[in-house]
């Protein structure tokens, strides 16, 4: 398994093409079992962004579950990629037998959710979490 925030992990990925560790960061990204993508689409995607996440997702499928979390709805991913050829490709490695959990309500850091005695949930929240966990295809290596 292996957890990443994903603006840190765009940061991490642009630092690893200059000293040389990309090879090696790239093979344990698409190696692990599980890979979660915390905080997808706070920002839009820069051409080595979209290029790097292409080739995690290509690697990745059909060999290793991803989970992606995200604040944004899955149909507004298309346009935090950016370029439609690189987004339709993304998703469709992504979403493709994925499960899709939606979820709606409070914002779990609200400090009026940590008081157990509030008698009103948060209205001023972040409502929608998307997360997408794509499986591996059947049949497929460990």
């Amino acid at each position: 398994m292996h957890y990443a925030r994903v603006p840190r992990l765009f940061a991490d990925l642009e630092l690893a093409h200059g000293d040389g560790r990309f090879a090696r960061l790239f093979r344990m990204l698409t190696k692990a079992d599980l890979l979660i993508l915390d905080d997808w689409g706070p920002d839009r995607l820069n051409p080595n962004q979209r290029r790097d996440l292409m080739e995690i997702v290509e690697d990745r499928y059909g060999a290793g579950s991803t989970l992606i979390t995200s604040q944004l709805p899955v149909e507004s991913w298309h346009e935090v990629i950016g370029v439609p050829t690189f987004a339709d490709a993304i998703l469709d490695r992504l979403v493709h037998n994925a499960y899709r959990l939606a979820l709606d309500g409070p914002s779990m850091r609200d400090p009026k959710m940590a008081k157990p005695d509030t008698a009103a949930p948060a209205t001023d929240t972040a409502d929608a979490v998307a997360t997408t966990m794509a499986k591996p295809a059947t049949g497929a290596k460990k």
